[in-house]
């Protein structure tokens, strides 16, 4: 799905940035030029990063707990 239609990125590069270690609005600005133009797509994008770095978290996150 097309994000940002002023540059024509979509969510799936956003998320392969995400993964590769892009976790900041800024960085994403930077290196795809998301919200450089119009702004529609930011809070889109925020959504995206925030659901990628969940998914992240949750795949590391250890499935035990240590017992006192």
């Amino acid at each position: 799905m097309y994000v940002c239609l002023c540059r024509g990125i979509t969510d799936t590069q956003i998320r392969k940035a995400v993964q590769a270690g892009k976790s900041e609005f800024r960085q994403l600005k930077q290196s795809l030029e998301v919200g450089a133009q119009c702004g529609k797509c930011v809070r889109m994008t925020m959504e995206i990063i925030a659901a990628e770095l969940d998914k992240v978290e949750l795949e590391t996150a250890p499935l035990y707990y240590e017992v006192a």
